[in-house]
């Protein structure tokens, strides 16, 4: 016998497809999903996208120039140049002594900091927000390590955080990965046996973003490529000050993850009393009402635009993802600041 399924259920069939394709289950973290990003590391250019400062050595391409590995050109042999650089097939071609240039290969480590606090441990569709945070901190990994740069940072939730420095090749994506797959499963053990009270973990998780802001302040060695991944609810005034810092020395870029249902309240056909709870705290919500939909986005717009304010303060790149959809599908859809 046929029967005919509800929307609800063809949703939910989707949905279980997707967690398939990406070997999650949308909560917790395993290895396997981590190391498919290994095979979509192209989807994204770790291009270096200003000058570099220091004196580093690598793979990546200095404004300067000079002796190093990569060619760049030949020109006329002027008084000073290295003899040991001429090049004496066009010498010998054009009867005049030619030179060849090189630019200067510079290495910067990528680091990645990934928050997995109490905020991130949200999704209303797909996936919860700190485990497409780890997602995307594998993928920038993987791409990372294809390009032969040093892979470190921290992983950090609202009550520990891990401290990893860059490593090369596969051994500093792995460690890397280990540790977000740790530090989640200790974030959802704590948050489901936290204290209850909304205050205290909201003070807590503030204090605990501006100390890893600072110590990531600290790392970060002039001309590093830097990633911070979160939701930027903990975003303030102290942390913009650690963050601006950053991108004064290194390119930083910002990875803000939200949900959908942060932005707005589900669209219903009739009027829903919900209760939402956070520990001892309780609010009734209406779907369908248009006061209270109206309300709420007002709440989501001012949010959004006190965000705006501190992330501008930054001098950061700023890139968005959503919890509801794979970072692949999203990438794929444009996002062409990371493809440049």
């Amino acid at each position: 016998m046929w029967f005919k399924k509800s929307s609800e259920q063809i949703k939910q069939t989707h949905v279980t497809e997707l967690l398939d394709n990406i070997s999650s289950n949308g909560v917790e973290l395993s290895i396997d999903e981590l190391l498919q990003y290994q095979q979509k590391s192209s989807l994204i250019d770790l291009t270096a996208n200003k000058s570099l400062h220091g004196q580093l050595s690598g793979n990546y391409l200095a404004r300067s120039k000079g002796r190093g590995m990569e060619f760049d050109e030949v020109r006329h042999y002027q008084t000073g140049d290295d003899i040991r650089a001429i090049d004496w097939r066009v010498t010998a071609r054009t009867g005049k002594t030619h030179t060849k240039l090189f630019r200067e290969e510079i290495e910067r480590p990528v680091l990645i900091a990934t928050d997995l606090s109490n905020s991130m441990q949200f999704g209303s569709q797909l996936l919860f927000k700190s485990v497409q945070a780890a997602h995307i901190a594998a993928l920038i990994a993987w791409h990372a390590k294809n390009r032969g740069d040093r892979i470190g940072g921290i992983v950090f939730n609202q009550h520990k955080h891990t401290e990893l420095k860059p490593r090369s090749r596969k051994t500093g994506v792995l460690h890397y990965l280990h540790a977000l797959i740790k530090l989640q499963q200790q974030a959802l053990n704590s948050f489901t046996a936290s204290n209850p009270n909304h205050e205290e973990n909201t003070t807590n998780a503030n204090t605990f973003f501006e100390l890893n802001c600072a110590r990531l302040r600290q790392l970060a060695r002039p001309g590093s490529l830097v990633y911070l991944i979160s939701d930027g609810l903990q975003l303030n005034q102290e942390t913009t000050r650690h963050l601006s810092h950053i991108s004064r020395h290194c390119e930083l870029v910002i990875i803000k993850v939200h949900d959908p249902l942060e932005l707005e309240l589900p669209s219903v056909n009739n009027k829903i009393n919900v209760v939402i709870a956070h520990g001892k705290h309780r609010q009734q919500l209406t779907l369908g009402d248009k006061k209270t939909i109206k309300d709420y986005q007002q709440c989501a717009h001012l949010l959004a635009k006190q965000q705006q304010h501190l992330l501008a303060k930054t001098g950061a790149r700023v890139l968005n993802f959503s919890a509801s959809s794979s970072i692949e599908q999203q990438l794929k859809q444009g996002a062409s600041a990371w493809t440049r």
